[in-house]
């Protein structure tokens, strides 16, 4: 290895990805299922965007929440050496819980030690909390990590609390409702790729904010997919767009 690829890797800033996954009994079945398989396809291009980033890398941290929540890892690891653990569905929906989790991790003592850029944050549920939601999120607010990050929400099925969810994102525009397997495992890549395109960027063009960047680009990306939007594509038939997985 040279001198200068040594400059260089000690030099780039880490840029830390979080999925927070509702795993809770309504994601049984083909959610849970296109989650596992669109997360785990989607790793590769993530580990490629970061080694073709020369200012940062690309870190990934998994939190299922259920009844109760788990790291996938006890540490975000680089996406080149981030293996999917499949996630099963079970429990009820501890979203507070979840945002409590997040808001200890995410600080200099843990997860976000070094130069940092701010995080990306993407959170996939498809009904609402069963917890006291409220007193978490309202500790993760006053996390400066949280404040800055880009935040991204994906709303599985119509039973999706959106506005839990956008109270979470700060904004409506950030939330992507999905109404079937294909437009949820498209929209988990989009996303994925898009947010962690941007969050790894010194920069954004025209000075716009990172979030509004993510937010245009994603609406533009998922306009064309069936089954993206406030509602469920028409069906031809009377199959179950959620199927068997």
């Amino acid at each position: 290895m040279s001198i200068l690829d040594r400059t260089v890797k000690i030099s780039r800033r880490a840029m830390t990805l979080f999925f927070l996954i509702d795993t809770s009994t309504s994601m049984e079945g083909s959610k849970i299922g296109a989650v596992n398989d669109a997360v785990e396809n989607v790793l590769p291009m993530i580990s490629e965007i970061s080694s073709e980033n020369p200012d940062a890398e690309i870190r990934i941290a998994a939190l299922e929440f259920s009844s109760g929540t788990r790291w996938i890892y006890d540490e975000p690891k680089p996406a080149s050496d981030f293996v999917w653990q499949d996630v099963q569905a079970d429990g009820l929906t501890s979203m507070g819980e979840a945002f409590q989790e997040l808001n200890g991790r995410m600080s200099a003592g843990s997860f976000m030690n070094g130069p940092c850029y701010a995080p990306v944050i993407i959170l996939l549920s498809d009904g609402g909390p069963t917890d006291d939601y409220e007193s978490g999120l309202d500790e993760l607010k006053k996390n400066k990590w949280y404040r800055h990050a880009i935040k991204v929400a994906i709303a599985i099925g119509e039973d999706a609390d959106r506005d839990v969810l956008a109270e979470f994102t700060g904004s409506k525009e950030s939330v992507f409702p999905v109404h079937n397997i294909e437009a949820l495992k498209q929209v988990i890549r989009i996303v994925a790729v898009t947010s962690s395109t941007v969050g790894s960027r010194s920069t954004t063009a025209g000075g716009s904010t990172k979030q509004a960047s993510v937010e245009n680009e994603v609406k533009e990306a998922v306009k064309n997919i069936r089954g993206v939007g406030d509602a469920p594509a028409d069906k031809a038939d009377d199959s179950d767009p959620w199927g068997e997985w």
